[in-house]
């Protein structure tokens, strides 16, 4: 009886422990947040979270979606500043792609309660990411950069193709014609803080992603102890996707 009872106890400690090892990374319960503020990638605008806004504020949360000069990482920094200071109570900073960068360096500020990361970049503090990318493989979307008078943006057949695979065809070339040029030195710059390491974090990877590596994407996840869901989205999860992110997004919200 005492073997069988032993073994009992020893199969459900197993099975709590894998049931722990599988669950969200969060330890505790998300703050109740009353706002969200939306942060755009590169070759974006704010628009492009139109599809994600109507679920957040259904769900009765004030959201202000960021356009970003994509002049410079701290001119983007300053956008993010401005909507996270007109605003009260706590605030999730969700941000995509380029925007990573943005929300590690403005989370910081004290009415960030959870960070959302987006297929996006999650730099440590004054790490050289662009060293760190070179690390995984490089994707197709980049044959397709160009750059004139100091701007980039990425061509037809690379933007329809790589950046926006999985978004319909009709939508995907609206985007393209609205994408907003970048600063050719953007990603260059560093943030001076990661304010993932202080406050709780959400990732979505996007599992068919031609523009930044899924498998970068899991391994910033996994150094951020994020919460981490995986889509069959490609780059644009935030428009192919639209509710798979906003359920996210509430999750961090404490909804």
């Amino acid at each position: 009886m005492k073997t069988f009872l032993s073994r009992f106890a020893l199969i459900i400690g197993l099975a709590v422990s894998a049931h722990t090892g599988s669950a969200s990374a969060q330890e505790t319960e998300p703050i109740r947040a009353k706002n969200i503020v939306l942060v755009h990638g590169a070759w974006a605008d704010g628009s492009s979270w139109s599809d994600v806004i109507p679920y957040l504020r259904a769900a009765g949360l004030q959201v202000v979606s960021v356009q970003n000069p994509l002049t410079s990482l701290h001119d983007d920094v300053a956008a993010a500043k401005r909507a996270l200071s007109s605003l009260d109570g706590p605030t999730v900073l969700v941000g995509h792609s380029y925007a990573g960068n943005v929300i590690s360096e403005a989370g910081a500020d004290s009415k960030v309660s959870a960070l959302v990361y987006v297929a996006a970049r999650a730099p440590d503090a004054d790490e050289d990411f662009n060293a760190l990318a070179g690390k995984f493989p490089t994707m197709p979307v980049r044959a397709g950069i160009t750059t004139h008078n100091g701007f980039s943006t990425i061509n037809e057949n690379a933007f329809l193709n790589f950046f926006a695979n999985g978004v319909p065809a009709e939508k995907a070339k609206t985007l393209f014609a609205v994408q907003q040029p970048i600063a050719a030195d953007l990603f260059i710059g560093k943030t001076t803080t990661a304010a993932w390491h202080n406050k709780p974090t959400w990732y979505a990877v996007s599992k068919n992603d031609q523009t930044t590596s899924p498998d970068l994407q899991r391994f910033l996840a996994k150094r951020m102890h994020a919460t981490t869901v995986e889509l069959d989205s490609g780059h644009l999860s935030l428009v192919s996707h639209p509710k798979a992110i906003a359920d996210l997004i509430l999750q961090a919200a404490g909804k």
